[in-house]
């Protein structure tokens, strides 16, 4: 069940969790009884996550970093969000529905509450859809009670929660569940709930388009392929140019005929979480309603084996006349995406981002840590890494030099689709490349979009990693 941030709380309610970081803020007449208790773990730099008092119904989240070490804002505001999802779990598990947020003093910042009831939320997250026998979470209702914070505000982050939910829930939608018209159909409803615009290319426009490296991938499967556009363009827009958000589609790969082991099947029905982080944002762009034109590409199909499927050797032509020798149809995300890039060409565009679970080179380097980035912008590039620093999707700018791109010659055909053993995260961007003549960054998000282990605020599986760093990107777009 979600959990709703609300602006408004009750210092009696049974159960209470005060944010605390010094030794003065151990002076409230609530939190006397516990002082010694408390600046023990105030002190214990290896500790001082949490502690629950189910006597009292009084939780204390202690922030053992601090401005005045030096540290920097995306670091205090993460360490909160991690407190918040240590704390979220112990409520639950002591069935607690609802409890009120108060920081003890004003050591704590605002920034840093907020941040902390968005890990409790984005920590209440569970996909219950098939299971027979559902342990709701308790917990359904946090109260910030706090002068500084209004309701615009909590609003904003609400949505911004939900966001993130909507593409968790896309990325572990299973294939039986979310086929590429499936997917086509959930953007057209989003943008109804959303405000923004969604139309979806059948296969017989996508023919029509030559879009050869999206009908090649799909060429082995059933379901037929969808390209879809969703627009946000406000009457307000602050920019002329759109920003395009391309998201990788593949709602299961199974790596064609140069088919996947047994071992790396499981899970890939999430190499479409690029689509689903570029649906989530653009519902939390339009539901905020931020005065920023931007639109989403999504070419979306499955990846599988039949008589007709690609195999290698096959030579196919891209939606811009290039041609390419397909020598692993396991490399199948940059065929649809370069044809997805050469057709954002037509809006002029500002940026243009896109978001892949593209390659296991990418996941090695940063593992679920962060994204790999690279790309051709320099006007953009810092304003994207900041906002990734802030919400802790964070981005490594990973070696792009312009020899990776002399791997991809081919002998029969303009490209081939890989490269070789060195700098396969570098020479698929080097692929993507080809196919943009507009500022452009590929944020390769295979390490941190599908977790193999819980983490503090995160679950196991679909992580929803982009909504919130596109949200903070264009936020900062719109000058909020």
């Amino acid at each position: 069940m979600a959990l709703t941030l609300t602006k408004s709380g009750n210092p009696h309610a049974a159960t209470i969790v005060y944010l605390i970081r010094h030794i003065d803020d151990l002076n409230t007449a609530a939190l006397a009884p516990f002082k010694d208790l408390l600046l023990s773990k105030i002190n214990d730099k290896d500790n001082g996550i949490t502690l629950f008092h189910s006597g009292m119904g009084h939780v204390v989240a202690v922030l053992l970093k601090s401005p005045a070490d030096n540290a920097k804002v995306g670091e205090l505001l993460e360490e909160s969000r991690i407190k918040g999802g240590h704390i979220c779990k112990r409520l639950n598990h002591e069935k607690v529905t609802s409890a009120t947020v108060l920081r003890a003093s004003t050591s704590v910042s605002k920034e840093e509450l907020l941040a902390f009831c968005e890990g409790v939320a984005l920590a209440n997250y569970q996909f219950l859809k098939y299971k027979s026998d559902k342990k709701v979470n308790s917990l359904t209702s946090l109260l910030i009670d706090d002068a500084a914070v209004d309701g615009i505000e909590l609003d904003e982050l609400n949505t911004v929660i939900a966001a993130n939910h909507i593409a968790r829930d896309l990325g572990n939608e299973p294939v039986v569940g979310l086929n590429s018209v499936q997917l086509g159909e959930f953007a057209v409803e989003a943008g109804k709930r959303a405000g923004f615009q969604t139309e979806v290319l059948n296969k017989a426009q996508i023919q029509s388009l030559r879009m050869g490296g999206l009908l090649g991938v799909n060429a082995g499967s059933s379901v037929p392929p969808t390209f879809s556009i969703l627009t946000y363009k406000p009457d307000n827009a602050t920019n002329i140019d759109p920003f395009i958000f391309v998201g990788k589609g593949v709602t299961y790969d199974t790596g064609g005929y140069s088919i996947k082991t047994g071992a790396s099947m499981p899970g890939m029905k999430m190499d479409m979480c690029g689509a689903a982080a570029v649906i989530g944002a653009m519902y939390a762009i339009a539901t905020n309603k931020l005065p920023v034109y931007c639109i989403g590409l999504i070419p979306s199909t499955d990846n599988r084996i039949n008589s007709d499927a690609l195999v290698p050797d096959d030579v196919i032509t891209m939606h811009d006349g290039t041609t390419i020798e397909v020598l692993n149809t396991d490399a199948e995300g940059r065929l649809i995406l370069g044809d997805a890039l050469s057709y954002a060409k037509k809006y002029n565009p500002a940026l243009v981002i896109d978001l892949a679970t593209l390659t296991g080179a990418a996941a090695a380097i940063t593992g679920s840590l962060g994204s790999a980035l690279m790309g051709t912008d320099t006007t953009y590039r810092e304003q994207l890494i900041a906002g990734g620093d802030l919400t802790y999707e964070r981005l490594w700018e990973i070696p792009y030099w312009k020899e990776y791109a002399d791997m991809l010659k081919s002998d029969v055909a303009d490209m081939k689709n890989i490269g070789g053993a060195i700098g396969g995260s570098a020479t698929a961007g080097k692929f993507l490349e080809h196919f943009t003549d507009y500022p452009w960054l590929h944020i390769d998000i295979a390490g941190p979009a599908i977790l193999k282990d819980d983490e503090a605020y995160k679950q196991k599986g679909a992580s929803g990693v982009g909504v919130r760093l596109l949200y903070s990107f264009i936020k900062q777009m719109a000058g909020k």
